[in-house]
């Protein structure tokens, strides 16, 4: 969610986030005691879990918090020989290669490594990257306008371009956004290589309307959200999270009975959730052990009502409000590592001349 992520909705419904230091800030700590992690803007955990690891610890967590899943990795690469932190949380299977390519973490297998689930190990020759969770960047609809309007909601990606649904739908920019890249990943996962830029060419006929990040589109653009309501958000559709659903019971004033938006499951697309220990880090040991903590039953069984997000780690309970109204697809779309590799760029660079221009 994410993004994650993601994933991301909690700090939006009120949720108390950790931000020790706010994406104003630069540079990481000189204090030898102190450990920074940079994240995207999604990063959320409860305080008491925080307190557990200072104290289990002995270092003080700080949080640079550096905007969109895809601008925080691009910025993490740009400062990679003088990073602003010791450990990066955040970057997902759709950027991972460009991390790990531009040298962005060094090498480093924290305890526990071993209870991540198989399914979800990467570079497990180098160990510069631990899995921390998984979700689903997935169309979320609003119940209450498509009842008004008597429209039964999308629940493929195929059904998007329909006349029904024409200036119905928000998404984010597939350069710039996480959950944008996702989508655009998703749709070429589902229409293959030579099939997805005429899909899109179908969706822009068909009004679709993009915007920078994911908290635009689902906080000011999204009509289904409490904060997009509150903005006069006029689109029933947005690319957001199959974990957004509970997000908004949860933390709703009054919780209603059943989740006042809805998931296209046909449109989803898994994500997963990357960590690793920066190169030049200032203090490397601190590093080492957030990422140690990272991956303990107690920060895993946090995430899903901090982060909205599914841990990783064998064994670790998920709360029944989370899976409930959050539940993940049962056939998300996928894309091996290396075909993201290999297409990812070129596939954005056409995206952005087909779509924005």
């Amino acid at each position: 969610m994410h993004n994650k992520t993601l994933v991301a909705v909690a700090a939006g419904l009120g949720l108390l986030a950790l931000s020790a230091c706010g994406a104003t800030d630069s540079g990481a700590s000189s204090d030898p005691k102190t450990v920074t992690l940079v994240s995207h803007d999604s990063w959320n955990v409860s305080k008491s879990v925080v307190k557990d690891f200072e104290k289990r610890s002995g270092y003080k967590l700080r949080v640079l918090k550096d905007g969109d899943a895809g601008q925080a990795v691009n910025k993490a690469i740009l400062t990679k020989d003088n990073p602003q932190g010791d450990v990066f949380f955040g970057v997902d299977n759709t950027l991972l290669s460009r991390a790990l390519d531009n040298g962005l973490f060094q090498p480093y297998e924290p305890k526990g490594a071993g209870s991540v689930r198989p399914e979800n190990r990467v570079d497990q020759d180098k160990h510069r990257v631990i899995p921390v969770d998984t979700g689903d960047v997935c169309v979320n609809y609003d119940k209450a306008w498509f009842s008004a309007h008597k429209l039964t909601p999308p629940r493929t990606f195929a059904d998007l371009a329909k006349p029904a649904y024409k200036n119905l739908l928000v998404t984010e920019n597939a350069a710039t956004s996480s959950p944008g890249l996702g989508f655009l990943l998703g749709s070429a996962a589902e229409f293959g290589d030579q099939g997805w830029p005429e899909y899109w060419k179908k969706l822009k006929a068909n009004g679709v309307k993009v915007v920078d990040g994911w908290e635009q589109a689902y906080y000011q653009e999204f009509s289904g959200s409490s904060e997009g309501k509150k903005a006069g958000g006029d689109r029933p559709l947005v690319v957001s999270y199959a974990s957004s659903p509970p997000a908004e019971v949860i933390y709703a004033k009054k919780r209603p009975a059943t989740a006042p938006t809805g998931v296209a499951h046909g449109t989803c697309f898994r994500q997963t959730e990357y960590a690793g220990l920066l190169s030049n880090a200032k203090n490397p040991e601190g590093g080492k052990a957030l990422l140690d903590f990272l991956l303990t039953r107690e920060f895993q069984q946090d995430m899903p009502l901090s982060m909205f997000v599914y841990p990783v780690v064998e064994g670790a309970a998920v709360p029944a409000d989370f899976t409930e109204y959050g539940p993940a697809a049962e056939h998300p779309e996928t894309l091996a590592p290396d075909k993201i590799a290999a297409n990812r760029d070129q596939w954005v660079s056409a995206w952005t001349s087909l779509v924005l221009k």
